[in-house]
């Protein structure tokens, strides 16, 4: 339902699709915000605990900042959306590239 377009020629139809649609994406909104700040809790959390091991915490901290990454790409920063596919390419090409290149210097150059 995100990609739908109205393809009416009353304004007035028109007018209440993009109000609806505009709600329907403010509310995506306000729920991922509050889900952002919720996973940032749980990181403050995990490292004010002191019984839980670097090696646990640190992945786990890494892993909350992904899901927050893809929160803001595909909320915020409206990647969801329609004409959004050449920043997508070069976003994703650019995210293979950094792994390719962490990947590289792991397994030849810091092993």
């Amino acid at each position: 339902m995100a990609n739908q377009q109205s393809t009416s020629e009353n304004p007035r139809v028109d007018l209440d699709y993009r109000r609806k649609k505009n709600a329907e994406d403010m509310r995506y909104q306000v729920i991922t915000f509050s889900l952002m700040i919720f996973l940032t809790l749980i990181a403050f959390a995990a490292v004010g605990f002191g019984d839980l091991s670097n090696w646990f915490v640190v992945p786990f901290i890494l892993l909350l900042a992904v899901v927050q990454v893809i929160f803001q790409l595909y909320y915020f920063m409206h990647m969801s959306h329609k004409g959004h596919e050449a920043p997508q390419l070069f976003l994703y090409s650019g995210v293979l590239v950094g792994f390719i290149t962490v990947l590289a210097f792991m397994t030849i150059i810091w092993w």
